[in-house]
């Protein structure tokens, strides 16, 4: 037993990485599309996936709301983790991220599972009913961050998820020098989180940070 930490470096990520359950051919075949028609290549990691995946089932999610759909890769990712009767409603601004996440939802094995919805984050989460939601995991332009955790608070049933990606600011989280609007967003909003009083949160050193937070009031 040891009463420090290790630092996961690379090699030891790798390592991690090597056995971790990998993307299918489907989920490869859905990237290799994306960046053909255009579509920024962003999207969670393979490692991150199993860890959604292993996450959502572990709480027995049924319904998770997504802010941020893009290609649809999370979308399919987490929904295979979900019962026959789950669903993952995920929302997208961009007609174009739109239309090819639908495609290729139709397409794969979770076909009934996922349903896209056109508009902003905020939008369309103020159209949903509280404590409608087991989950929300919020991925999208980060200066809307804190509006989408505000909703999902609202959203996400107590005892439910709300999940974060980027919390590591695209690796420039600690960069002094950087004023980028984004990263400055994420720090702002990591302050905010770990000071919630209705969340118990932790960043998870994976993918590029990831915040898992259970709503306890």
């Amino acid at each position: 037993m040891s009463a420090s930490s290790t630092t996961v470096g690379p090699e030891l990520f790798d390592y991690l990485a090597a056995r971790t359950r990998d993307e299918d051919d489907f989920l490869r075949d859905l990237k290799t599309n994306a960046e053909a028609e255009g579509i920024p290549p962003i999207w969670i990691s393979p490692e991150q996936g199993s860890f959604l995946q292993v996450i959502l089932k572990l709480a027995k999610v049924r319904r998770v709301v997504e802010v941020g759909t893009l290609a649809g890769y999370s979308a399919i990712t987490m929904a295979r983790a979900l019962p026959d009767d789950g669903r993952v409603d995920t929302i997208e601004l961009e007609p174009k991220h739109a239309d090819f996440a639908e495609k290729w939802v139709a397409k794969s094995d979770v076909a009934g599972k996922v349903v896209v919805h056109r508009g902003s984050g905020s939008d369309v989460m103020r159209t949903l009913e509280p404590d409608s939601a087991d989950a929300a995991f919020i991925d999208a332009d980060k200066a809307g961050y804190g509006d989408y955790l505000g909703e999902a608070l609202r959203i996400v049933r107590v005892g439910g998820l709300i999940l974060c990606d980027n919390a590591f600011a695209f690796g420039r989280l600690l960069d002094e020098s950087s004023t980028d609007e984004s990263v400055q967003a994420i720090r702002d909003f990591n302050d905010r989180v770990a000071s919630e009083p209705r969340l118990h949160g932790i960043i998870m050193p994976i993918g590029d940070g990831c915040w898992v937070g259970i709503r306890e009031s």
